[in-house]
């Protein structure tokens, strides 16, 4: 079962749902596939009846890559801009940011916002190879973490251990690092022989992180034993633009692609896919999953559609 809202003259980039409400949810679009033009940032619910309706849409200069929501304020909404700044959005005010972040030196291309209690900090990656840690609430950059020889194309926190956090690049490495020590990463991994593009930090294991690559690869790390993958997935035809983990099962993720496909599946089962969803004619490149509502998930892409679903998995999957 899926629902579908049409972005129009906009190409989806990163979708994200709300953490507080479980019918809301951000997604960051780019015009002329973000290449050139203006960016928009979409707030969208979920009626009643299953629809997906807007409820604002916020413009800017440039195209907006990736969202993030915070987690201390459900009105607060994070984009990062191809004009290399970083916008915090007030969604009861929605016209102009509240506040603009601007240290990268290129395109923003990931962003978000720490989940570990009382700790209320923002990442951000860049093309300029970079990742920045920023105090959202002040505003005030509080390190640059520099060591990726290549774009960082994503940078995600850990869920549960506080002042970590994983980025991956163009230069084919998962890297681990401490907010503590910015000089260097605590690990490196030449995770694939490709651009990687994603990752995702498992939600029930501190010891998991997943990886999606221009190869067509999604590997799994277990930060113990990094000699070679814990697992590998495949079925992707082409680059694999974004991977997440489930919130409700420790063995479930999802993954999209330039395949146009959207695919769901279970590691410690098969390495082929659970279920392949085909309900995109363009490159899908946002992807998430809803953690109040086992089973949905959401993506985008530059089809200018935005799909919603419910999946049907039988128990323990």
């Amino acid at each position: 079962m899926s629902t579908t809202f049409r972005t129009t003259g906009r190409h989806g980039y990163g979708i994200k749902f709300s953490p507080f409400f479980p019918n809301r949810l951000a997604c960051a679009t780019c015009q002329n596939y973000g290449i050139a033009g203006k960016g928009s940032l979409y707030i969208l619910e979920e009626t009643p009846s299953g629809l997906l309706q807007s409820v604002s849409i916020s413009d800017w200069t440039d195209g907006l890559y990736d969202v993030t929501w915070s987690e201390l304020n459900s009105n607060i909404v994070v984009t990062g801009s191809g004009d290399g700044s970083v916008q915090i959005w007030d969604t009861g005010n929605h016209q102009h940011p509240v506040a603009v972040l601007k240290d990268h030196e290129k395109e923003v291309y990931s962003v978000d916002w720490s989940q570990t209690r009382d700790e209320q900090l923002l990442l951000t990656a860049s093309w300029d190879k970079t990742v920045k840690l920023w105090d959202p609430q002040t505003t005030v950059l509080l390190n640059t973490f520099v060591g990726h020889t290549s774009v960082v194309y994503c940078c995600v926190w850990a869920p549960v251990l506080k002042g970590s956090f994983a980025s991956v690049s163009g230069d084919g490495t998962l890297r681990v690092w401490s907010t503590q020590n910015p000089a260097q990463p605590n690990l490196t991994i030449a995770a694939h022989d490709s651009e990687i593009l994603s990752c995702d930090w498992c939600k029930y294991d501190k010891n998991i992180i997943v990886t999606g690559a221009t190869d067509g690869q999604i590997r799994g790390w277990d930060l113990r034993l990094t000699r070679q993958p814990l697992f590998q997935l495949t079925g992707h035809t082409y680059a694999v633009r974004r991977v997440k983990f489930s919130p409700h099962v420790d063995s479930l993720l999802a993954s999209v692609s330039y395949d146009f496909s959207t695919r769901l599946w279970n590691w410690k089962v098969s390495p082929s896919a659970l279920h392949v969803l085909e309900n995109h004619t363009e490159f899908v490149y946002g992807l998430d999953f809803n953690a109040h509502v086992n089973n949905q998930l959401v993506d985008c892409g530059w089809d200018e559609l935005i799909q919603m679903y419910r999946l049907h998995l039988p128990p323990n999957t």
